[in-house]
């Protein structure tokens, strides 16, 4: 098990290395500058030259880059042009919230996996087939946007029932019950289609396993269905979803910046909106680059999960 995380972890640094040079030259492809954002419209060349200067980007590209790099390894991440304030301070504080919208829409996506994943599997009629998979249909295909919207029209202004944006005001410890009101309508929009997506994933494994000899056996000796689902066609499905599952939290964090602009909630994906907005670079770049490493961490370890779970996976590397 050691020689295959060995191996993948090269693998990992090669893609991380590669994104940040990707993240630090794409972003200064972008038409403008922050020199331009912090100078005002009536600035003259002779402002605009100065300010770049005194930000640094007159340097050679290749020195700009390492100097942010080295920046990163000590944890140095500067101070943010527009925003204000320490990069690192922004990060913790938008960290928090992202984490925690980002778990529970995590939960809502498992539980649905589950709910839809099994119920199409284990009830054998073309009716609850046909509405699970408009279920399913549905989830995937509506934008996160529409979904957002519609739910803050229904239950934040129609019914009031929720509040339509924002955070616990007194932090997520002070009730969990004022806490689970401002996370329910994120959380849904965020984790509904993650949820659907999972959900193809598992049913799809689910029907592998049940083709395998074992299922088709126990079901001739009169092993009641549920019991070959649940105990052991779902034990076995579960490591190849799990792949899937790092695939799908990655999505998650992708789809936060919108799911955030949306509600108002103040975490790393509002803060890389208003930071793209400003052209605020060190700000940006830091964000996309934990965005990136976030997911490549999390693949990583969805896939040596699934070795450690599925021997086979470890003899083909081999």
């Amino acid at each position: 098990m050691l020689g295959y995380v060995i191996r993948r972890i090269p693998t990992a640094v090669v893609v991380l290395a590669i994104a940040s040079l990707l993240i630090f030259s794409i972003l200064r492809l972008i038409p403008g500058g922050p020199e331009a954002a912090l100078a005002g419209p009536d600035a003259g060349p002779e402002q605009l030259a100065a300010i770049r200067h005194d930000l640094g980007l007159d340097r050679p590209f290749l020195v700009q880059y390492f100097a942010w790099l080295g920046g990163i390894f000590t944890l140095n991440l500067g101070e943010s042009y527009q925003v204000g304030g320490a990069i690192s301070d922004l990060i913790g504080f938008g960290l928090v919230n992202t984490v925690v919208l980002t778990v529970t829409a995590l939960v809502i996506a498992v539980v649905l996996a589950l709910a839809l994943s099994l119920s199409a599997t284990i009830f054998e009629s073309r009716a609850v087939h046909a509405v699970l998979i408009g279920i399913n249909a549905v989830a995937i295909a509506i934008p996160t946007f529409v979904v957002g919207t519609v739910l803050i029209l229904v239950f934040g202004v129609q019914l009031r029932w929720l509040p339509a944006g924002g955070t616990p005001p007194g932090g997520y410890t002070q009730s969990f019950q004022i806490s689970l009101q401002y996370l329910i309508l994120p959380a849904l929009t965020l984790g509904l289609p993650a949820g659907a997506v999972l959900a193809r994933f598992l049913t799809e494994a689910l029907r592998t396993e049940l083709r395998q000899p074992y299922a088709v056996t126990a079901r001739s000796l009169g092993v009641p269905w549920h019991t070959i689902v649940l105990r052991n066609a779902l034990r076995n499905a579960l490591p190849p979803t799990l792949t899937a599952l790092g695939l799908v939290v990655g999505g998650l964090l992708g789809g936060a910046i919108l799911v955030e602009s949306i509600f108002g909630w103040p975490g790393l994906g509002l803060l890389t909106e208003e930071g793209i907005f400003a052209r605020d670079y060190p700000l940006v770049q830091v964000l996309v680059l934990l965005s990136v490493t976030v997911f490549v961490v999390l693949q990583l370890a969805a896939d040596i999960l699934h070795a450690w779970l599925d021997p086979r996976i470890r003899l083909a590397g081999q």
